[in-house]
C-alpha cells in the first residue's frame, strides 16, 4: 500500500519505519527539506519532499504535525487529493479535529497512538514504538466502514492495541491520564522552585532521586505539547485540574488534622487501585 506521512518527527518518522517494515511504500512530507533528507537516510520514508503534491499517489495519508497545525495541514493537503484517500491524524485531541474535517473529508477517521518518548525530531524515531501501546480509534456516525477497515489493518500491523471511541469521550478520558499528569507534574518542578532557602533548594536538586525523577518526567517535557493540550482540550483539563485541587485539599486537611489513619485509608485505596491504570505495577 502506498502510505503518506505528513510530519516526520517522532511518530512520524517512527510510523514510517514500522510501515516500511510490513512492506508499504511510504512518501513523507516535511516543512524542512533537512528533515526530508534525514528521514531517507533513516529509513524512515522512501520518498520525501517539502511539497504535498508526493501525496496524490497515497492511499492513505497519516497527520503526524503538532495539534495546533492539524487542521490547517489537512485544510491544505486535501486540494492535492483524490476523494477516496483515507486521512487520519495522530493527535491527542480528537474532538475539535474530528468537528472541524469530517465535514470537509469524508474518508477522515481521527487516531491517537499513545506512545512516544522525552524526545523529539526525526532523530529520535525509532522502531517498534507502537508495540503493545494503546491506539484509539473516534470515527462518527458518518465515518464510511472502508475507511475504519483501512486503518485498523495498518493499526494492527504495528501491534498496537486498538480501541475505539467517541472523540468526546477520548478527550476526557486522556485528561485524566495524560494531560493532567502534565499539569500536576509542571505544579511540582515550580513548587520545588519555590524554595525560599538557597542551600536548601540546592541540597534539594542533589538529593533528587527516583522518585522526583518518575513524578516530574512529563512536567519536564516539551512545553509546546503541554501547552497545545491545555488550549485544544481546555474544558477536561480543567475539570481534571478542579478534581485533582479537591482531592489535594482533602490530604491537606488530613494531615493539618493529624487524621493519620484517615490519611493511610487514603494511600491504602490509591496503592490498591493503581494497577487498574498501570499494568505493570
Amino acid at each position: 500500500m502506498n502510505i503518506g506521512i505528513l510530519g516526520l518527527g517522532l511518530i512520524g518518522g517512527s510510523l514510517g519505519l514500522d510501515l516500511r517494515s510490513h512492506g508499504h511504500y511510504v512518501f513523507g512530507v516535511s516543512r524542512q527539506e533537512s528533515t526530508c533528507t534525514k528521514a531517507i537516510a533513516l529509513g524512515s520514508v522512501d520518498e520525501a519532499s517539502v511539497n504535498m503534491n508526493l501525496l496524490t499517489a497515497v492511499e492513505v495519508v497519516f497527520i503526524c504535525t503538532p495539534i495546533g497545525l492539524i487542521i490547517p495541514t489537512i485544510e491544505q493537503l486535501i486540494t492535492h487529493l483524490p476523494a477516496n484517500v483515507v486521512i487520519t491524524d495522530v493527535g491527542s485531541v480528537k474532538t475539535p479535529i474530528v468537528k472541524a474535517i469530517s465535514p470537509l473529508w469524508t474518508n477522515f477517521i481521527g487516531g491517537h497512538p499513545m506512545a512516544g518518548t522525552a524526545e523529539s525530531g526525526i532523530e529520535a524515531a525509532q522502531r517498534h514504538l507502537f508495540v503493545d501501546r494503546p491506539y484509539v480509534l473516534t470515527p462518527t456516525a458518518t465515518t464510511p466502514p472502508e475507511a475504519i477497515s483501512t486503518v485498523e489493518k495498518i493499526v494492527k500491523q504495528l501491534g498496537s492495541k486498538l480501541y475505539y471511541c467517541p472523540p468526546e469521550n477520548h478527550d476526557r478520558a486522556v485528561s485524566w491520564i495524560s494531560h493532567l499528569p502534565v499539569m500536576v507534574s509542571a505544579a511540582l518542578i515550580t513548587a520545588c522552585l519555590g524554595e525560599s532557602d538557597p542551600e536548601v533548594l540546592q541540597l534539594a536538586k542533589k538529593l533528587a532521586s527516583s522518585g522526583f525523577r518518575d513524578t516530574s518526567r512529563v512536567g519536564g517535557g516539551n512545553p509546546e505539547l503541554g501547552m497545545m493540550m491545555a488550549q485544544y482540550n481546555q474544558q477536561e483539563v480543567l475539570r481534571s485540574l478542579h478534581q485533582y485541587r479537591h482531592d489535594l485539599d482533602e490530604l491537606i486537611h488530613l494531615i493539618e488534622q493529624e487524621n493519620w489513619t484517615g490519611l493511610e485509608a487514603k494511600l491504602k485505596l490509591t496503592q490498591s487501585s493503581r494497577p487498574e491504570f498501570v499494568e505493570d505495577c
